[in-house]
């Protein structure tokens, strides 16, 4: 299994380590859901670093992203941030990912980890315009420090006003004595918080570094458990369970990554006008039990009278809302908030209802 650079620390720590995407990843510390109401309540850091990098440079470096993802990056400016996809040929999403913005020639594409080889293939694919590309997954590391302490956290060990980084934007900077860190402002937590990048190789004096700072905070490290539940509480999509390359972004609830504007013309752009004009089959949703139990993925979605109108994608015991949550795709006239379904759970149909996104408010 491949290493982080903090692997070592997160056995030493204790962590429950389980293979993820290749890696050997910490799952949890002291328990995920003590993780997750550090997160919510103060400050913890996850080590994302299996996470994918890949540079687009040049002067066909737009015309590639316009090409290859559903988004307009025409509009996106300098030190910004877009959450966006790569669509399939049939208008399925072959990956989520951020785009970065970093001058006027050059981008950065931060993609899941489990889908690094397939994206980074695709995109030598589809670059048939001569654009620079560059895979620097292996040489590039990623902390994500979140929680609404995260902020007085970081401050304590970097010169960059962090107020001066609203959300979906970034800066570079000097952090815990280390140069040529991307400092970024998007979150998968729903906490606040930031996430930085920087060379392997300086990893470790980061992480000291930040909890040092965060000691008096409470800070701790987190682990993907926790990553998981944190991110299910504020209805964010995870690629491979409530997205993959047979769901469309219109299907997701994604169309306001779809944009269909003039000379914007991606991969698969008809195919997806057609199903928004023509109406989607199915929709994802957010639903919250009613009944005792713990919606998983695979589950099937049952209406009244036991007829499958659905599949649960992604579900957990909310540790804040103390009950069972999930994500799934249903018939679009089931889709509407407060609309009764049911999950069904070892052959007992438990009563859910549709909820309006995040979950935790």
């Amino acid at each position: 299994m491949k290493k982080t650079p903090f692997t070592d620390t997160h056995i030493a720590l204790g962590a429950k380590m389980h293979e993820f995407a290749g890696y050997n990843m910490p799952i949890e510390y002291s328990g995920i859901i003590d993780e997750h109401l550090t997160v919510v309540n103060a400050v913890g850091v996850f080590d994302v670093s299996h996470m994918g990098e890949f540079w687009v440079k040049g002067p066909k470096a737009l015309e590639f992203v316009q090409k290859v993802t559903t988004n307009d990056a025409s509009n996106l400016q300098v030190g910004k941030i877009q959450y966006t996809c790569f669509p399939n040929e049939q208008g399925g999403i072959k990956d989520d990912f951020l785009l970065y913005h970093f001058e006027p020639e050059k981008y950065l594409m931060v993609v899941n980890a489990a889908n690094i080889e397939k994206d980074w293939e695709w995109c030598q694919k589809q670059n048939t315009m001569g654009a620079v590309i560059e895979n620097a997954s292996a040489h590039t590391a990623l902390l994500a420090v979140q929680g609404p302490k995260a902020k007085d956290t970081l401050q304590k060990i970097t010169d960059t006003d962090l107020s001066s980084i609203p959300y979906y934007t970034f800066a570079n900077g000097k952090v815990g004595g280390v140069d040529r860190v991307i400092i970024s402002n998007t979150g998968y937590t729903g906490a606040g918080g930031f996430e930085l990048y920087f060379y392997p190789e300086d990893g470790l004096k980061i992480w000291e570094a930040l909890f040092e700072a965060g000691a008096e905070f409470g800070i701790k490290p987190v682990g993907l458990g926790a990553r998981d539940t944190l991110r299910l509480e504020m209805g964010f999509c995870l690629y491979g369970n409530d997205l993959d390359e047979t769901t469309t972004p219109l299907e997701a609830g994604l169309g306001w990554i779809t944009k269909f504007t003039e000379g914007n013309s991606f991969i698969a752009r008809e195919l997806l006008e057609k199903q928004k004009a023509e109406g989607v089959t199915r929709k994802l949703c957010g639903f919250t039990l009613s009944d005792k139990g713990i919606p998983r993925h695979g589950y099937e979605i049952v209406n009244a009278g036991d007829e499958p109108i659905g599949t649960v994608t992604s579900g957990t015991i909310s540790p804040v809302l103390k009950a069972g949550i999930g994500l799934g795709y249903v018939k679009p006239e089931y889709a509407k908030a407060g609309t009764t379904i049911y999950i069904k759970v070892r052959n007992k149909n438990l009563k859910a209802e549709v909820t309006q996104l995040p979950f935790r408010k």
